[in-house]
C-alpha cells in the first residue's frame, strides 16, 4: 500500500529537553545543513553518554554539539569533557541569554535561536581514530535508520537506539 505523500512527519517529543533547548537544536541544525551537515539529536555514544547533536560532514567530518541553555546547566553539566572522544570537533551552541564568555574556550561556539545559528568560534580539530570514526559512523546510520523507520510503523519497537 503507497503511503500518502500529505503524509507528516514529526518526531516525537521525548521530554528532557527544555524548549530553549529545543529551540536552540532547531537553529543549530539549520545551520549544520546549510554547512552540508546531516544531524541526528540525542545520540547515545559508546561511552553511554548521550550526545545533543552528532553531525556528519561531507567529507566524513564528525562534529558534536553540546546545548547549554542557562548558566545553570552548563554548571550543572561535567560530563561534555568525554564527547571529544567521539568526535573531531566539539562545540557549544547558546541562546543569546547565556554569556558567551563562560564557555570553554578551546571548544567551538554556536549562538543559536529557533530560526538560525551563527559560529562565534571553531575549535581545533582532533580527528577521531579509524576504528573510533567506523564505530560512529555505524550507530549514526542505524539510530537515524531506526528513527525513520519508527516515524512510518510505530508499532516496530524502538530499534537500535
Amino acid at each position: 500500500m503507497p503511503v500518502s505523500s500529505s503524509l507528516a512527519i514529526a518526531p516525537p517529543v521525548d521530554g528532557r529537553q527544555s524548549d530553549t533547548a529545543l529551540a536552540v537544536a532547531r537553529g543549530t541544525r539549520r545551520l549544520l545543513t546549510s554547512l552540508g551537515f546531516a544531524s541526528v539529536t540525542e545520540l547515545p555514544l559508546a561511552s553511554g553518554r548521550r550526545a545533543d547533536i552528532v553531525a556528519l560532514g561531507p567529507d566524513g567530518a564528525v562534529w558534536i554539539v553540546e546545548i547549554k541553555s542557562s548558566v545553570e546547566d552548563f554548571r550543572a553539566d561535567r560530563k561534555w569533557p568525554d564527547y571529544r572522544a567521539h568526535c573531531d570537533r566539539l562545540y557549544f551552541a547558546i541562546p543569546d541569554h547565556v554569556p558567551a564568555e563562560i564557555m570553554p574556550p578551546d571548544a567551538g561556539l554556536i549562538l543559536a535561536d529557533a530560526y538560525g545559528a551563527a559560529v562565534l568560534r571553531d575549535p581545533a580539530e582532533h580527528r577521531l581514530a579509524g576504528a573510533a570514526r567506523k564505530a560512529l559512523l555505524i550507530r549514526f546510520a542505524q539510530a537515524t535508520a531506526c528513527r525513520l523507520h519508527a516515524l512510518f510503523d510505530p508499532e516496530a519497537g524502538s530499534g537500535f537506539l
